[in-house]
């Protein structure tokens, strides 16, 4: 693993960022006095002093300090742990160590992809991946056009055929979901309308099943939650799993061919396929006025998500 740093800078100002810190420094009249203790020496800023990066090879920690096996077979089978059971972990095999090691040892963890991140100082074993939805053409030029005329506002664009992968009926009819700043609903859906899409803002459900066509794609435009927990994949930004699922839970409406019990196996199947920061999905569920029922449903999915592990293990 390399040690990287970022050095922005400009004529009268420089800030140096070390991504990966192990030992932090400070600005000491110069760069090359401020980098050389560590990094030896200096391969040259852009010009203008722009931009540079400066890549240190070594390792963060030997691997036989993470006890890598031996936290595996710890909390392999717990539902989730804290990083107060993680330094109770090192503190048996090094009485006394300190935590800020402990919190470095984590990082490293994390980094190697030994544990996840599920929220908060909570983690769980890493065999889950991250989940990023499909980019398709389609999105990338109905993103483009959107771009294109309003440089300035946030777009979150996703299919949602991205769900058919946690679903055991798949539904005989996807949407576009085109999300944006409240204010600029009524923009974008005009814009998409004079580009000859097949777009509706905010659909009631009269026309989600009267008057929806079926030999076009269907574009939604919504409003855009604030504060909604996105990602960038491809240049475009997008929906994450935490929000994807808060959406089909609060949209009944939108989402109802995922309603009932097909939106508890959407909820087990994505719970077991996929890292989820739940903090993440609850601060959103509030956001959407939600929390209370969401959790209540999040903890009922977890109880028989628990309840199928346990019978198949029998």
């Amino acid at each position: 693993m390399s040690q990287i740093f970022a050095i922005f800078a400009t004529e009268s100002n420089l800030n140096i960022i070390e991504i990966q810190v192990v030992s932090k420094f400070k600005k000491q009249g110069g760069v090359s006095r401020a980098i050389k203790p560590i990094i030896g020496s200096i391969y040259g800023l852009l010009p203008n002093y722009s931009f540079c990066i400066l890549v240190k090879k070594g390792v963060i920690f030997a691997t036989d300090k993470l006890n890598i096996d031996k936290i595996k077979n710890r909390f392999t089978d717990v539902k989730n742990f804290e990083t107060k059971d993680i330094l109770a972990f090192y503190n048996e095999i090094e009485p006394g160590i300190k935590s800020s090691t402990v919190n470095w040892r984590i990082y490293s963890l994390v980094q190697l992809g030994i544990i996840n991140r599920i929220g908060r100082g909570k983690f769980v074993i890493g065999e889950r991946k991250n989940f990023l939805p499909e980019i398709s053409s389609k999105l990338k030029i109905i993103n483009n056009k959107l771009i294109n005329k309003f440089p300035y506002l946030k777009v979150c664009i996703w299919d949602t055929s991205d769900l058919n992968q946690f679903m055991k009926h798949q539904p005989g009819r996807f949407y576009i979901m085109i999300e944006v700043e409240k204010e600029a609903t009524q923009s974008v859906f005009y814009t998409l309308k004079d580009l000859n899409y097949a777009v509706f803002v905010e659909p009631t459900n009269d026309i989600l099943t009267k008057y929806l066509p079926s030999d076009k794609d269907v574009l939604i435009v919504k409003s855009l939650v604030s504060e909604a927990p996105t990602q960038f994949v491809n240049n475009i930004i997008t929906t994450t799993l935490e929000k994807l699922l808060v959406d089909i839970f609060c949209d009944k409406m939108l989402f109802s061919a995922q309603q009932g019990f097909e939106m508890r196996t959407i909820f087990i199947e994505a719970l077991s396929k996929y890292t989820i920061n739940e903090n993440k999905m609850l601060r959103y569920s509030g956001r959407r006025g939600k929390k209370e029922s969401f959790i209540k449903f999040l903890n009922s999915v977890t109880n028989l998500r628990q309840q199928q592990s346990l019978t198949a293990k029998v």
